[in-house]
């Protein structure tokens, strides 16, 4: 019986107790686990709904190497798609940017749904379970050395005792609201519009990402494999009811221009949902032995695909703590783990911020401004410092130890 199957017993004990099993959650746990650190992972939902969400696809050189450091990137080798960059078009007009050419680095297009699954089974091979569908979750005494998570599963109430507690429960989740409000400084900007995002078995209409600023809004050419699309357009967040099918393929052919057009194939819709873009960071990221990653510190809109990319570098800056506290018995990591983080955090809400300034129509905007978004782009396109500017920041800035 795996150590953390619920028994009869109402107390079990780990090392780490970690809250959520999305991405976050679930890397940090694998790459404790090759440190011979003891984790428990407890989600709320079941596990169909988290293999389920529809995400991110784009891997950051950093992420790719963390996913094989934590021994899951089988299958990524096997289905990931790498990319040496991407397309910029502006009303149709497409210019590359050249990610290997300025960076020497490259990108891994693999969807997160795809990275859920992997460590999922990973974890599940190595014997160590997920407590799905735990519910009144939980986490108490975080500011003291004996911090508890509780939560009551078919009926029966548990309590965990543990070292240290991470929030890996994204931004409605429970650990970054039992922190006290006046420990918590936090910054957002709601943006005015949604992507409306669309999944389709049909051939990605170009063999890289293409990202299109045009007079009728944003659109995004993406994909998941060979034989897999994902779409988006901008629209308004309550306007998906008033989207046809048709009239989706239709936007995205004009949005994303001739050339664009002329490869673009429809088929059925696999998923058709709209998401609201945000920016938001909460400060600081560690409470006594409560740290927070991932989605539960920060949210960047989807413009720079740096959302699981950010929840990667959390975890990676945790693990390495905790392994330092456990193996060197040395607290340098887990001081520093906040201020670590936040520094790539800000860097990464200004990209993801600048990359939707210039890509996105937005409701306030004159003449005036769309002429300096076009300006912006020129730049883009004619200068290699510009190019090599965002390049650097899309495949991942290097990390600060």
């Amino acid at each position: 019986m795996s150590l953390h199957t619920p028994t009869s017993s109402t107390t079990q004990r780990t090392q780490v107790g970690i809250i959520g099993s999305g991405p976050s959650g679930l890397l940090l746990a694998q790459l404790l686990h090759w440190q011979g650190i003891d984790a428990i992972i407890i989600e709320q939902r079941s596990r169909d709904y988290v293999e389920a969400r529809i995400r991110a696809g784009v891997l950051e050189s950093g992420t790719v190497e963390l996913l094989r450091e934590a021994r899951v990137d089988q299958r990524m080798n096997q289905e990931g798609l790498p990319h040496d960059g991407f397309e910029l078009s502006l009303n149709g007009e497409r210019h590359r940017i050249d990610l290997k050419g300025l960076t020497g680095k490259s990108v891994m297009v693999y969807g997160q749904t795809e990275v859920t699954r992997d460590l999922i089974n990973a974890r599940l091979e190595l014997g160590a379970s997920i407590v799905f569908e735990a519910d009144d979750v939980a986490v108490h005494d975080f500011d003291s050395d004996t911090p508890r998570i509780t939560y009551r599963k078919d009926g029966q109430q548990y309590e965990v005792l543990c070292d240290f507690i991470a929030g890996c429960d994204g931004f409605h989740g429970v650990c970054r609201k039992s922190v006290p409000q006046q420990a918590l400084t936090t910054y957002e900007r709601v943006y005015p519009f949604g992507w409306l995002g669309i999944l389709s078995h049909v051939p990605p209409v170009s063999h890289e990402l293409i990202y299109a600023n045009h007079d009728r809004g944003f659109a995004l050419a993406s994909m998941r494999s060979h034989t897999l699309s994902r779409y988006y357009i901008q629209a308004p967040l309550d306007d998906l009811d008033n989207w046809s099918d048709e009239q989706i393929w239709d936007e995205l052919e004009i949005r994303l221009g001739v050339k664009a057009g002329e490869t673009l194939q429809r088929g059925p819709l696999v998923e058709k949902s709209i998401a609201p873009l945000r920016s938001f960071v909460a400060e600081p990221m560690r409470f006594g032995r409560l740290f927070l990653a991932g989605d539960a510190a920060h949210i960047v809109p989807p413009t720079g695909a740096k959302g699981l990319n950010l929840a990667a570098s959390d975890v990676r800056y945790l693990y390495r703590a905790l392994t330092e506290f456990y193996k060197d018995r040395s607290s340098i990591g887990i001081d520093h783990y906040s201020a670590n983080c936040l520094r790539r955090v800000w860097k990464a809400e200004r990209f993801s911020w600048w990359m939707s300034s210039l890509l996105h129509k937005f409701p306030q905007h004159d003449a005036f401004d769309r002429r300096i978004q076009q300006a912006e782009l020129d730049l883009v396109f004619s200068s290699e410092s510009a190019r090599r500017s965002l390049a650097e920041n899309y495949v991942g800035l290097p990390f600060e130890d």
